[in-house]
């Protein structure tokens, strides 16, 4: 088996879809549709949007017709670039979208951290500001409800770590996960605004509540 993955059974697979289904759910019900998204992409879209140290941390190769490909190491990028791309031009803003996602970092496992991970995802495209950042606030204690975490600290000023947030974002952490704390963040970005839930991550902080 591949360092850093893992294999859920039994009562750890139920929470894992039970949770995914109640992030669905109240998604669902404010309006967002879900899309399914590649497990592969081209790698200069991640070092466009994160900069070349992302190159250490992803799993990049050659495909057999020589392009740079990677597994991906999150998902805003790639709505990002379609936004811009094309949906701006062929759907109604704004566009509301959530995904689960497999997403594959080449980093050091440990509590709450795995090199293939499961991002639960919402972006809310061609809103207005500040009504767009109200929306997915509201949005956020809902889902923080549906699941059940008690325990936590919403950061709602926060540096970001990727390149492509424009604006101070925001997380919520839950300190009974140690330095793995973060279990979502998100933020502004050109053309939206969204965050990404780490699900094996609030499970283990579910699991501590």
């Amino acid at each position: 088996m591949i360092k850093g993955t893992r294999i859920l059974l039994d009562q750890e697979a139920e929470k894992y879809i039970d949770a995914i289904n109640k992030l669905r759910e109240v998604s669902k019900n404010s309006g967002y549709k879900e899309i399914i998204l590649p497990a592969m992409w081209e790698t200069d879209l991640f070092i466009e949007k994160s900069g070349c140290e992302i190159v250490k941390q992803i799993y990049n190769f050659q495909d057999k017709a020589g392009r740079e490909i990677c597994l991906i190491p999150e998902a805003t990028a790639i709505v990002q670039k379609m936004y811009k791309e094309s949906w701006d031009k062929l759907y109604k803003k704004p566009i509301r979208l959530f995904y689960v996602a497999k997403c594959y970092r080449y980093e050091k496992p440990q509590a709450g951290r795995y090199r293939e991970f499961t991002q639960f995802g919402v972006e809310l495209l061609g809103g207005k500001k500040p009504e767009d950042r109200q929306e997915i606030d509201s949005l956020v204690k809902e889902m923080i409800d549906a699941v059940g975490l008690s325990e936590y600290n919403i950061n709602s000023i926060v540096k970001r770590g990727l390149d492509y947030y424009i604006e101070d974002g925001f997380e919520i952490e839950c300190s009974n996960l140690g330095a793995q704390k973060q279990v979502l963040g998100g933020g502004r970005y050109d053309g939206g605004i969204g965050f990404a839930w780490g699900i094996d991550r609030l499970l283990l902080a579910l699991k501590g509540d």
